[in-house]
């Protein structure tokens, strides 16, 4: 009875707050029609077409012997790269949470964590070529040989491990500095060797935290477009079909079936990610550790395990480094030396950089601070309201991250190429700036939301209740109390998403028209011509961009941010 009675004072305040109801009906709106439609006319399309409705698409798509290879290419790739990631992302993490390093290695594993962030999806493609290529810096300058071995299934497993695991690296050492060290030291004192330890205490509790970093990866790697497109010659995956089916063959209707089956295997991951291993995750670690724990100074286990990972640390820093060291070889392929900065030149002087930089810079500019307080909008109401629609505005909002982007980019195209429905309606959206402005939302939604529902549920109810007590609505509780408290996940999801958005390609390679030049658009363009020194060029200005905004976004947040004031206080 109590509490069908809070429900129903719940639900009457709400009510009688119409900034609240207002702000519900257009997230809702805006979750259905730009997230759930585009799914939704992919579905549609699949069944309708070929003489009616029915299985007669599919039947034709998996009649094409390059869709089945495809299926099989994707599956086998994300497994292998899934494994390999949560395997190096684990020894890293070890390594760091155990080991007694040296500040210098340290040092290494923080620039591994970062480069991802900072760079485009591609640019260790762009490396593998450039050094192992037929007309690669150490196969054919150093060595001598003409090897074109690195394009194809294993060049792509290798630049997408080397790409996805600090992914895992970063989840998998929150996990093990969980671990209280009590358990692993009752055990050495039992006389157990630190490798028994390992696999009979410390892996069980890690068990659920590596399939989650397995199935996170294999996610990506499944949903990767760019380096398949750059790094994988012939060898074809589900991402690069569907975008050659829509392109090449002018198949709208077979590439939405072929994106409906690339969104069913990835929607079938996440579900196993978030409503099994999370919630198996979350009941087997027990908090933060209660002491600290003592470090290995062993040096027959310490010295091969730091060296074994600061040679890895160091191979992949190494391989974003030859980006900007590509850009600056006179002739690619045939004169290496002496090191030159025409292509810079070029980028801006014939290559309309300074168009391509522009819109690029202002379309991630204009779609950040969206995402940033959409994603602090959607974590409030999920976390401080109660009203029927709570959940489906969380799973939608959620949903984009199991949605491939060339997924996305087929949807929007179908949806909104005719308008809703075919009806005309909203049919100016498509090939204009705003519908690239609302992918670059849609896609960095999920990770804004996360991080405000984090940091929202430290924070006490009865700090903002006492200022709806003082008589301040919901809109100006929210700007002046939450908004404040959670400034430094806001921040941080703003540049998250700027970043995000200006390093995008999968989602929006399908969408841009000639009215919009954006950098990774030219960046792959120019990979797949071949012209290397053009792309590392672009790449490198697009790498100091996005770096940049993320040293402005930790000095800012180190001098103005709710973190300082806390501890000023």
């Amino acid at each position: 009875m109590a509490r069908g009675q809070g429900a129903a004072l719940d639900r009457k305040k709400l009510m009688a707050d119409p900034i609240m109801v207002t702000t519900i009906v257009v997230l809702i709106t805006f979750l259905t029609l730009f997230i759930l439609y585009p799914l939704a006319i992919l579905l549609v399309d699949s069944f309708v077409g070929d003489g009616g409705f029915g299985f007669g698409i599919f039947k034709r798509i998996f009649a094409m012997p390059n869709f089945t290879r495809a299926i099989g290419n994707t599956l086998k790739i994300g497994f292998v790269v899934g494994i390999l990631s949560a395997l190096v992302g684990l020894l890293f993490a070890y390594v760091e949470v155990y080991v007694r390093m040296n500040k210098f290695v340290g040092g290494l594993f923080k620039v591994v964590s970062m480069l991802p962030v900072v760079s485009p999806p591609f640019v260790l493609s762009l490396s593998m070529i450039m050094l192992f290529g037929k007309a690669g810096l150490v196969t054919r300058f150093l060595l001598g040989i003409y090897d074109n071995s690195v394009y194809g299934y294993w060049g792509i497993v290798v630049v997408q491990t080397l790409t996805f695991f600090p992914v895992c690296y970063m989840m998998l050492k929150g996990l093990l500095k969980n671990i209280d060290p009590s358990l692993e030291e009752a055990a050495r004192d039992m006389g157990a060797s630190r490798w028994r330890v390992f696999m009979d205490v410390t892996l069980p509790l890690l068990l659920p935290g590596i399939g989650n970093a397995f199935l996170v990866t294999f996610i990506e790697s499944i949903a990767d477009f760019a380096n398949p497109m750059i790094i994988g010659g012939s060898y074809d995956t589900l991402a690069t079909t569907i975008y050659l089916q829509i392109t090449g063959a002018y198949d709208k209707a077979g590439a939405a079936a072929m994106a409906v089956v690339l969104l069913c295997i990835t929607l079938l991951m996440f579900a196993v990610q978030k409503y099994f291993l999370e919630a198996k995750t979350a009941a087997t670690l027990t908090g933060k550790a209660s002491r600290a724990r003592m470090l290995i100074e062993d040096k027959s286990v310490k010295i091969p395990l730091t060296v074994f990972c600061a040679l890895g640390a160091a191979f992949v820093i190494l391989m974003y480094i030859c980006v900007p060291i590509g850009a600056c070889f006179p002739t690619w392929g045939y004169k290496f030396f002496p090191l030159t900065g025409k292509w810079f030149g070029l980028v801006f002087s014939r290559y309309h950089g300074f168009k391509a930089f522009k819109d690029s810079f202002l379309l991630s500019l204009i779609a950040a601070p969206v995402t940033a307080l959409l994603s602090m909008i959607i974590s409030y109401l999920v976390v401080k309201r109660k009203f029927k629609a709570k959940g489906f505005i969380e799973a939608v909002s959620m949903l984009a991250m199991a949605v491939p982007g060339t997924v996305l980019g087929v949807g929007y195209i179908r949806g909104f190429s005719g308008g809703i429905f075919h009806t005309g309606f909203l049919q100016g959206l498509y090939g204009t700036g705003l519908i690239l402005i609302i992918v670059f939302v849609v896609r960095s939604l999920p990770t804004g939301t996360r991080s405000g529902i984090s940091a929202l549920r430290q924070i006490d109810k009865s700090i903002e209740e006492s200022a709806y007590d003082m008589g301040a609505d919901s809109f100006r509780v929210f700007m002046t109390v939450t908004l404040p408290l959670i400034k430094d996940s806001f921040l941080s999801g703003l540049v998250t998403a700027f970043v995000r958005s200006i390093t995008a390609i999968s989602a929006i390679i399908l969408l841009v028209t000639p009215q919009f030049l954006l950098i990774t658009v030219q960046i792959n363009e120019f990979a797949e011509k071949g012209s290397f020194s053009l792309a590392c060029a672009f790449a490198t200005i697009l790498i100091i961009i996005t770096y940049g905004a993320v040293l402005l976004m930790n000095l800012f947040m180190k001098y103005f941010g709710t973190s300082r004031k806390i501890k000023e206080d």
